[in-house]
């Protein structure tokens, strides 16, 4: 079988393409700042995929198109990707807009524990 040269692709030697679940997981340690409560369980990930130069491309939303954190998220998903993936890319979607039935069971719970009824 030939070898692979990973440097010459766009990848440290080494590495390989992460799986999806490993930067869906990482992404459990974004916060939306108004909520307190993860993107993934309060269903603002739409989609994420991984590229073969191991560039995280994650498909997101917000509760509001008006949001004006996204900066803060933005930062954060920097954070928690660091060292998992060497790049990542938002691209913010609007279609379908997000709305409560989006959010998980462990979301839920999350969200009755500060007291919203949902």
């Amino acid at each position: 079988m030939p070898e692979v040269d990973l440097e010459a692709a766009g990848q440290p030697a080494g590495t390989s393409p992460v799986a999806v679940e490993d930067v869906t997981e990482a992404l459990k340690d974004v916060v939306d700042p108004e909520l307190g409560i993860n993107v993934v369980d309060l269903g603002l990930i739409y989609g994420v995929t991984v590229d073969d130069s191991n560039t995280a491309i994650i498909d997101m939303t917000l509760t509001s198109a008006a949001c004006p954190l996204t900066d803060v998220i933005e930062d954060q998903t920097r954070m928690s990707l660091d060292g998992l993936v060497n790049d990542f890319r938002i691209n913010w979607v609007w279609m379908p807009p997000w709305g409560p039935e989006k959010i998980t069971d462990d979301g839920r719970d999350q969200l009755r524990a500060l007291g919203f009824n949902v």
